[in-house]
């Protein structure tokens, strides 16, 4: 089936403006931040594949043994009250190559003959990737996706008749957004599904605490931070993106990745530690006019948050975005969780 790419009706600023002003608000904020999208270049997106596959970054193949043990169940309970011929479309925000999905996809195929998917992402070639992928191993699905910031653009669901949605967030992205800032992405998301629509939530569960948990700080900061050095890379290459973007003059040999766990708030932290005081100049473009920036030795730049959940803190972001907790499914170690909602 064909793979179709829809653009949104409505203005739309190019990514490189965008790049601009996210790196002038953030660089100029005290403590300085770079927003997580911007990793997502087409390196960074290869780079992040390599991520999931590192023996150290347990979610992905975690929360792909929980779809492979229960997909049969959740497809058919985010089916349930649609009548016979009723089917189940499937959006994906934050879809990137989507090599997960392929399991929830082929089990909507099974029990339904075809499928629509609709991924989402702010990565063309993420999408690209994981349009060729699907079609060409999943026969019966078809692959509509779009280009887009889910997490503030109304999306075109393309809702066809007899069809009830399934909007896919998995993969804990919804940890990269302050508590406030995911409440927000939910409710953008609610506000374009009709009751009886689902939300399958991934979420990576915080420590469990006491002598014999499966789940540690240590384990968490090794995930972000691996011995081979992949995250490292990742990390640095949105300063490389900026370089070529933006004509900024960053040296990465100057920065040094750095990962931290920060119990207060149940969340890994990703940073850019300046490693000498420095001045980074970025020349004026369309975005802006020129600027410099300061470093102080040691100095870091705030790239990202991972938040970690436990059950009742799903279930209450979940309540607060409209949504109503129907099941959920955790591994046998509880070190992630994928949580069915429907919209009320």
């Amino acid at each position: 089936m064909p793979s179709t790419t829809f653009a949104l009706d409505e203005p739309v600023i190019s990514t490189l403006d965008a790049v601009g002003y996210e790196a002038r608000l953030g660089l100029s904020n005290n403590p300085k931040t770079l927003t997580p999208w911007l990793f997502y270049d087409e390196l960074g997106s290869h780079l992040f594949e390599q991520i999931t596959e590192l023996p150290e970054y347990y979610l992905t193949r975690t929360e792909r043994s929980i779809f492979t043990a229960h997909a049969d169940e959740i497809l058919r309970e985010a089916a349930l009250g649609q009548g016979p011929r009723g089917k189940l479309t499937l959006i994906e925000l934050g879809a990137g190559t989507a090599t997960k999905t392929g399991i929830l996809l082929a089990e909507a195929v099974r029990q339904q003959g075809s499928v629509v998917y609709q991924p989402v992402d702010v990565s063309e070639t993420a999408l690209a990737e994981a349009s060729e992928n699907i079609l060409a191993n999943i026969p019966g699905v078809a692959v509509r996706s779009q280009v887009a910031d889910y997490t503030r653009e109304a999306l075109p669901l393309n809702r066809l008749v007899e069809t009830r949605t399934l909007a896919l967030y998995i993969g804990s992205s919804i940890g990269n957004f302050t508590p406030e800032d995911a409440k927000d992405v939910l409710r953008n998301l609610r506000a374009q599904l009709l009751p009886g629509d689902t939300l399958l939530l991934g979420t990576d569960l915080a420590p469990s605490g006491g002598s014999n948990a499966n789940k540690t700080a240590a384990m968490l900061l090794a995930a972000y931070d691996d011995a081979a050095g992949v995250t490292a890379a990742f990390n640095l290459n949105v300063l490389t993106r900026l370089n070529r973007d933006l004509g900024a003059d960053f040296v990465l040999r100057n920065f040094r990745h750095r990962a931290c766990w920060n119990p207060t708030q149940s969340r890994i932290e990703m940073h850019l530690e300046s490693l000498a005081d420095q001045r980074v100049h970025i020349p004026a473009n369309a975005s802006g006019p020129a600027f410099t920036v300061d470093f102080a030795q040691g100095e870091s730049i705030h790239t990202e948050n991972s938040y970690k959940f436990t059950a009742p803190a799903v279930e209450d972001l979940l309540d607060s975005a409209g949504f109503k907790r129907t099941n959920s499914w955790q591994d046998p170690q509880h070190l992630f969780a994928v949580t069915l909602a429907a919209a009320v």
